[in-house]
């Protein structure tokens, strides 16, 4: 797939294309470098390998938002293709489909990992949290296909799936989980239609994950107060590594087994056989 997406998106950089509609689309999938993409919609058209953009994710291909990328060389390719100015108001709302180097990523966690341990145990590390949180944030995205788009908060940015339902996404980075359970915010989840929890351990490896909707999670476990604790005692049937019951969520397995504890990937491996 790799190399199908990137041979299309060299042919189709090379050719203009003002006078097609292209450039009116708002999914574009990025070839081999920041110099060359390619129309969603043109490479469905053309190319049987490629349905909808579930078989890019399936393969490992993400999604996110051309602001949050920051890709600054999309503005010239996208005149030089289209012999048109991309505004900013269409750039809002453009995203790009990208592949992640699952190995090269899986190695920086193992070297993260070390420097981590090595730092606390010199104690200059006192606070290890912004990089666990964007990790799991990221192993959520490339594992259930979500969709980063710029919040129009001041939070940063939203998860969505591709059906356009709003993802709460919260990281937990510990071996295991206080007895308190996991704290959400409960005017976050109630912006949102599902909530995530990915359990990160310490060495940086997924432990699992918990996924429920958000209705659910207010009806059955909100208080008068402004937060809500998840206990592992009350939710426990409900992660992945005991139910299969969202399963069907899961876009690309095997970025989900990679970068998966031992355990938790040989229960998933054993109950996602075809």
């Amino acid at each position: 797939m790799k190399n199908l997406v990137e041979q299309s998106a060299k042919e189709f950089s090379s050719q203009s294309h003002g006078s097609s509609d292209y450039w009116q689309d708002s999914v574009y999938v990025l070839g081999e470098n920041e110099e060359e993409y390619i129309p969603l919609s043109f490479l469905i058209k053309n190319k049987n390998e490629v349905k909808d953009i579930k078989d890019l994710q399936s393969q490992g291909y993400t999604i996110s938002s051309l602001t949050y990328l920051e890709l600054d060389k999309f503005d010239d390719w996208y005149q030089n293709v289209f012999n048109r100015k991309l505004t900013q108001k269409a750039k809002k709302s453009i995203d790009i489909v990208h592949l992640p180097d699952a190995k090269e990523i899986f190695k920086a966690v193992e070297i993260v990992n070390q420097v981590y341990r090595i730092l606390k145990d010199h104690k200059v590390l006192v606070n290890g949290k912004n990089l666990p949180v964007q990790l799991g944030e990221w192993y959520a995205k490339i594992i259930l296909g979500l969709y980063q788009k710029k919040s129009t908060s001041q939070r940063g940015f939203d998860f969505f799936t591709d059906a356009g339902k709003k993802v709460e996404v919260k990281t937990h980075w510990h071996d295991i989980t206080s007895p308190k359970g996991v704290k959400l915010k409960k005017s976050l989840i109630e912006m949102s239609d599902y909530t995530v929890v990915m359990y990160i351990s310490k060495n940086f490896m997924i432990r699992d994950i918990l996924l429920l909707d958000s209705d659910f999670v207010l009806r059955k476990f909100a208080t008068k107060g402004h937060t809500i604790f998840l206990k592992d005692s009350d939710i426990a049937t409900y992660f992945f590594s005991k139910s299969s019951k969202h399963y069907d969520k899961i876009f690309n397995k095997s970025m989900l087994l990679k970068f998966s504890s031992p355990d938790l990937a040989l229960k998933i491996d054993e109950n996602t056989k075809d």
